[in-house]
């Protein structure tokens, strides 16, 4: 019960099982997307952009012990309700997990992995735009720990949705 309470890298270290072993075997970007339509009108416009960040995760089971993380960052910026430019990231890694529970593998590849993806897709979104002609962005950084709290309060609830419907 002590593991499923501790969400922070303290946390996340205790909880790891003795023998247990993390590999990052790749890192690459799986797809980039960048979408200016609004330029160059874009560059003139005098009013506050407003920005739109997505963010979404997914883990796919590439062999017996390893595992395909993808972290997907869409950013939309927008000026005066025109879409200026809308960009996308996927980057994932390979990555080696043996000895973890099942508990324990679900929090590290959702902990874990994604903070060792970030900041290669950060850096990837910040080139993007800088590269479209926009000023610098730099994406701040990212609670996963959080983020997978979050993930593991949704679960919980739609587990129990069922049971209360048929009460």
């Amino acid at each position: 019960m002590a593991d499923e309470a501790t969400n922070g890298a303290a946390g996340a270290e205790a909880a790891v099982p003795q023998g247990a072993q993390f590999m990052v075997h790749k890192l690459y970007l799986k797809n980039v997307s960048y979408e200016a339509p609004g330029v160059p009108a874009a560059f003139q416009e005098q009013a506050m952009p407003q920005l739109q960040l997505n963010l979404n995760q997914k883990v796919t089971r590439f062999e017996a012990d390893a595992y395909e993380v993808t972290l997907s960052i869409t950013l939309t910026c927008t000026i005066n309700e025109k879409t200026a430019y809308l960009a996308e990231v996927e980057q994932a890694g390979i990555f080696g997990l043996t000895g973890f529970d099942d508990a324990t593998l679900d929090m590290m590849l959702g902990t874990h992995c994604p903070n060792v993806l970030f900041p290669y897709a950060r850096q990837a979104i910040g080139d993007l735009i800088a590269h479209g002609g926009f000023p610098p962005f730099v994406l701040q950084p990212i609670n996963f720990e959080g983020v997978y709290a979050e993930q593991m309060r949704r679960r919980m609830e739609q587990a129990q949705q069922p049971a209360a419907g048929n009460a």
